[in-house]
Order: structure tokens, then sequence, then C-alpha cells
């Protein structure tokens, strides 16, 4: 499985982004897809996550402020970020599970949210 992330940049307090991991390779083995992050200093952590039967979950901080979701034909899960605080800077990661319980990780996109 390879995962390729974007959509980062600098965005003002209040703004919205929305990052994109699109998946290749061994899609069918998939069970869920989760984005994290990780802040200077800090913890990487999970933010959000959808399995193949569309379940999602959310850290506390960002529920009512992103969103994941996910385009079947295009392998592609979307994590859409409305409100964004500049403690939401971080560098973000998305993970794929397998059904083995394997994990991979795609190169993180830097958000930068700073006025």
């Amino acid at each position: 499985v390879q995962l390729q992330a974007s959509g980062g940049g600098l965005v003002q307090p209040g703004g919205s982004l929305r990052l994109s991991c699109a998946a290749s390779g061994s899609i069918v083995s998939i069970n869920a897809i989760s984005w994290h992050r990780q802040a200077p200093g800090k913890l990487r952590e999970l933010v959000a996550s959808i399995t193949r039967a569309g379940d999602t979950d959310y850290e506390d901080s960002v529920k009512g402020r992103f969103i994941i979701s996910r385009d079947n034909a295009e392998n592609t899960v979307y994590l859409s970020m409305d409100s964004l605080k500049p403690e939401d800077t971080a560098v973000y990661y998305c993970n794929a599970l397998t059904f083995d319980r394997e994990y991979y990780w795609g190169k993180g996109t830097l958000v930068t949210v700073s006025s």
C-alpha cells in the first residue's frame, strides 16, 4: 500500500483547507484510513479515521470542524478542515490499516495556521 498526502499550506486563523490522501497498491487490503498530525515538540496524534464500512471517528478538539470523507472511485480520503486554529499547525500524515493489522504511512503535508 502506498499513500500520497497533499493539500497542506499556510492559512489564516478561521480559514479552511482540504487535505487529500491518495492510496495505491493493494487497495482491497485496506480496512481503515486515518489522519494523524504531529506538531513541533509534540507526539503524533490521531485526528480522524474512516473505516471501509464508512464509520468515522474524530479527536475531540476537531469535532465539528474537521470532516473525513472518501471517494472510492478515486481511492482517495479527504480531510476537510474548517475554522482552523493556530494549534492545528502540524505536519499531517495519512495512515492505512490493513485487515492483516499492518500499518502504512504516507509522507506528511505541512499545515500552518497563522496570521
